[in-house]
């Protein structure tokens, strides 16, 4: 790892519980040596992407992240794309949806919105990154990605987000050939115990997977009924992103089909 991207992966134990950080959190978090962590620091808030409280002497993310972000959202208008598109799923469904893309392995959410109908809603945090393997939006992603980011991501160890999260690669490979086949991915309990989801991957120029669009409902309302209501709502409206997003669907994924829930024995 070099020393750019270590002096970065600082920034992605900010979340919106943990909004502030200190050095000796830092270096809990991330097992390096205080010398080393706090010169990355430093450095970070030297450049303005943390800026350091005067009296708690914790980090926070600093402006200059606000800038890219503005420069970025000009440039390339992926939020101000996706809101609708998020939010009409959202409200035609009455549960929490939300759009992420790849980040290296993982996804970062980019817009997420609950239309709040129930006494029971989604904990949805969209600081944290979404592992591949254990969300529908993941397994949406991978099951698109081609052969050596599969191989990539399923060869190394798999975190057990729960009890039920599926960490064997070869059921993880057999549920992405059935993904592959229906273009929609679906988990129960596998990142949240009290949560199943639906995943549709979106794509970009030429047909490459760049992220998904996922709907995620409490288990106390995810009947098989409701599941089914979900499927082609959450294929159109992630065809209706990848069009907005100047992209296109390969033509080789199935335009229906249901999704598969994973057995108890698999899981």
């Amino acid at each position: 790892m070099g020393t750019i991207t270590k002096a970065l992966e600082l920034l992605d134990h900010f979340t919106k519980a943990r909004s502030e950080i200190g050095l000796g959190d830092f270096v809990r978090l991330t097992g390096r040596d205080k010398a080393t962590v706090h010169r990355h620091l430093t450095e970070l808030e030297q450049n303005g992407f943390l800026e350091q409280d005067a009296i708690s002497r914790a980090y926070r993310l600093g402006p200059a992240l606000l800038r890219l972000t503005a420069v970025r959202e000009a440039a390339f208008p992926v939020r101000r794309l996706l809101r609708p598109i998020v939010t009409e799923l959202a409200e035609d469904i009455g549960e929490l949806a939300h759009a992420s893309l790849l980040q290296g392995d993982m996804l970062s959410s980019v817009f997420h919105f609950d239309p709040l109908r129930h006494g029971t809603q989604v904990s949805f945090d969209a600081a944290e990154m979404l592992p591949l393997h254990a969300t529908s939006s993941g397994l949406a992603v991978l099951a698109f990605s081609g052969a050596e980011m599969t191989d990539r991501v399923l060869g190394q160890t798999l975190p057990a987000m729960t009890d039920k999260t599926i960490t064997d690669p070869d059921v993880l490979r057999d549920l992405l050939e059935e993904v592959r086949g229906t273009g929609i991915s679906q988990l129960d309990s596998a990142f949240d115990t009290e949560v199943t989801s639906q995943g549709a991957p979106l794509f970009g120029l030429h047909g490459r997977v760049i992220g998904a669009l996922s709907v995620a409902v409490p288990r106390v309302r995810a009947t098989p009924r409701m599941m089914a209501h979900i499927t082609p709502r959450l294929r159109a409206a992630a065809h209706a992103a990848t069009q907005s997003l100047g992209g296109r669907y390969p033509d080789f994924i199935a335009t229906n089909g249901p999704a598969r829930v994973p057995s108890r024995a698999e899981q």
